[in-house]
């Protein structure tokens, strides 16, 4: 549809890592990319090519104005979980899309979503959002794509990831060793959704999309022996304990919000929440998922070498 002919998008989330991701790749590609930010200037994210507006998703003046004169939009709530505020962020997209007459909104749910409601909020909110952008573009001619990912490669390159990695060969993550994970990295979430922007046929559909295959704990400590050349062991981690770390980054409200993913994959309810689709989706989107030891090959490891020393 569009993969050749430049695109003005709005980009709701830019300055987080998904958005930014997503961000980025279309400036690369050619396309103009406007998102919006709360923070002064100075505290921005680097993002080269990217044009920034102040505002908040609160306000819908802020909104209409991010989507003026946008072609395309692709969306991702920030780490908000309380209903109300993420209901009012999703009408307020839903109706400056309509109003700047958006040809298509791409949902990044950030997230798998249960087929049956539960009492997480990382998952009900973020069905809320889906839910509250269909009906709000219902019938408006604004075309919308789901798309919605597993877990990211990117959360486990991180400081406390890293040295554990690189000094004890230990991978410790909050999924059970057992469960099934359509690994993804935020480049090829970028992939995905500027796919899910540009591919003729596929508006109103939802993608669960993820890696090219299914690991379990064991298997992805496989993968990251042969991707860093050493021998590297998974490590269960404990939800409460992943909890407890991410609180000291994001705040305690956003950490349970987060981990509430995490506390659901431990119940055992449902195993295969995470995992691939059997390439449905790549399909669909001709996109082709990087292999998880192409991309620890990729990493600049060393750098936790330094932090260490």
């Amino acid at each position: 549809m569009s993969d050749h002919i430049p695109m003005r998008v709005a980009v709701v989330g830019a300055t987080g890592f998904q958005g930014g991701a997503t961000a980025r790749l279309l400036v690369e590609r050619g396309h103009q990319v406007r998102t919006l930010s709360r923070k002064a200037e100075a505290d921005r994210p680097e993002l080269p090519g990217v044009s920034f507006g102040e505002g908040d998703l609160g306000r819908y003046e802020d909104v209409r104005q991010l989507f003026e004169g946008a072609t395309h939009a692709a969306v991702v709530m920030p780490l908000v979980y309380q209903a109300e505020t993420v209901m009012r962020y999703a009408q307020h997209i839903a109706k400056a899309a309509r109003e700047s007459g958006v040809r298509r909104l791409v949902y990044n749910a950030n997230t798998r979503v249960p087929h049956r409601t539960t009492n997480v909020v990382a998952f009900e909110t973020r069905r809320l959002a889906e839910t509250v952008l269909r009906e709000g573009l219902a019938q408006s001619g604004v075309e919308l794509v789901v798309v919605r990912p597993p877990v990211y490669l990117d959360n486990l390159f991180s400081p406390w990831n890293g040295p554990a990695l690189l000094s004890e060969g230990v991978l410790a993550y909050p999924l059970p060793e057992a469960a099934p994970t359509a690994w993804i990295s935020h480049r090829d979430l970028a992939e995905a959704v500027f796919a899910a922007l540009t591919v003729d046929g596929i508006g109103g559909h939802t993608f669960d999309i993820g890696g090219s295959v299914s690991l379990t704990g064991d298997e992805l400590a496989a993968a990251f022996s042969r991707g860093l050349g050493r021998e590297v062991r998974y490590v269960p981690l404990a939800p409460q304990v992943f909890e407890q770390g991410l609180s000291q980054i994001v705040g305690p409200e956003a950490a349970a919000g987060v981990s509430g993913l995490y506390h659901y994959m431990a119940s055992g309810l449902e195993p295969n929440l995470m995992a691939c689709d059997g390439g449905t989706s790549s399909t669909a989107l001709s996109v082709k998922p990087a292999a998880v030891e192409e991309w620890v090959a990729r990493q600049p490891w060393h750098m936790w070498i330094e932090e260490m020393a």
